[in-house]
């Protein structure tokens, strides 16, 4: 993923972390043809340090036939994401020499990708999944409150995977490599933009502290 030094983030638990919190990734392959689908995933760290990404697709999504025995496979992560108006920096007032640009977070994994065949480990990653999403609801929703009957039906509907994270890599774009004003102009802009995704942002541009 490319970034210049200063937006790169490699700090694995950060990136665990925001992976967490994002939950839905656009799962890419490339072999037999390149295909992408938005994957709700469950991020688990084994007892040895492993990184593992598990959610499921669609039976009837053809995407999850090239992935047989496991096959090179990126997971993007895309967080809070906006425009930068070039308004909101001291640099167009003082030299006009400025331009738009987007901020945005995006956590990028790369590994190898398998499908899920074990019907146990597949009922235990739509638990994990469920409570997952579930966990801020006033009465958290579980499998066990729907027929079992009907449960069985879903899950022949769909095919677990699982992507074996190998390298992780994680981009925050917020103006760091621009002057105190333009980063406290970039804040103040997200702080008070339309757009919730924007205003998220806004906290996360470094700014230089107040002067003594």
């Amino acid at each position: 993923m490319y970034a210049i030094e200063a937006s790169r983030v490699t700090d694995r638990a950060v990136l665990v972390e925001a992976m967490r919190e994002i939950r839905l990734a656009a799962v890419f392959t490339g072999e037999g043809g390149l295909a992408c689908t938005q994957v709700p995933l469950v991020v688990d760290e084994t007892a040895d340090g492993a990184l593992r990404l598990r959610g499921h697709v669609a039976r009837a999504n053809p995407h999850w036939r090239a992935i047989g025995a496991g096959i090179p496979a990126l997971a993007l992560f895309q967080g809070p994401h906006a425009y930068v108006s070039p308004g909101w920096y001291e640099t167009k007032r003082t030299t006009g020499k400025a331009v738009p640009t987007w901020a945005y977070i995006a956590v990028e994994a790369r590994g190898r990708l398998t499908t899920i065949d074990d019907p146990a480990a597949l009922r235990a990653m739509l638990d994990a999944l469920t409570d997952q999403n579930e966990a801020d609801q006033p009465a958290p929703w579980t499998m066990a409150e729907a027929p079992a009957d009907y449960i069985e039906v879903m899950l022949r509907g769909i095919v677990g995977i699982e992507l074996h994270v190998e390298a992780l890599d994680g981009v925050w774009k917020l103006n760091q490599a621009k002057s105190a004003g333009d980063r406290a102009g970039t804040a103040r802009g997200l702080a008070g933009a339309s757009r919730e995704e924007a205003r998220a942002l806004a906290p996360l541009v470094p700014t230089d502290p107040p002067e003594s």
